[in-house]
């Protein structure tokens, strides 16, 4: 009976352990929805006019820092 239940079950969780990863990867819309905002702030922060002393550079300096560790945390899940 074991035996029965080990060589069904066997490749069943072999399938699954190669299978659930790659679609865990793959599907990351938190992180794209994430990535998109940050790059609409960018933009919306470049079209603002000059004249906010330096916060305003230094807003997009941080926007890319957080688009790149975004980046790199989707990479990471591939």
């Amino acid at each position: 009976m074991n035996r029965r239940i080990s060589l069904v079950l066997g490749p069943v969780v072999l399938a699954g352990s190669l299978l659930l990863p790659a679609m865990v990867r793959a599907d990351q819309p938190n992180m794209h929805n994430a990535l998109s905002q940050l790059q609409a702030a960018k933009a919306s922060l470049q079209a603002a006019a000059n004249g906010k002393s330096s916060h305003r550079v230094n807003a997009i300096g941080l926007i890319d820092q957080a688009i790149a560790e975004v980046q790199l945390g989707i990479n990471a899940a591939r």
